[in-house]
């Protein structure tokens, strides 16, 4: 019994990133991305981001200077 990855990967395995980008209709630069993430990390799916101090000091300065939000509500 066939997958659907199995599937793939027999119409894609050497092809070309110009070949594939054909294929499924997207750009060859999305393609390039996935395949040097999988070569890179093993896995495509989007990792989580590390914030930096800086972010972490903006983030809470700006969190506490949010004024609260007011509702009207009609009657």
């Amino acid at each position: 019994m066939q997958t659907a990855s199995t599937n793939i990967c027999e119409r894609l395995c050497n092809k070309s990133i110009r070949e594939i980008s054909l294929l499924l209709n997207i750009p060859q630069s999305t393609v390039s991305g996935i395949i040097t993430k999988w070569k890179q990390l093993g896995k495509t799916a989007t990792q989580p981001r590390k914030m930096t101090e800086w972010g972490s000091a903006y983030a809470e300065v700006h969190s506490a200077q949010k004024l609260p939000t007011v509702c009207r509500v009609n009657s």
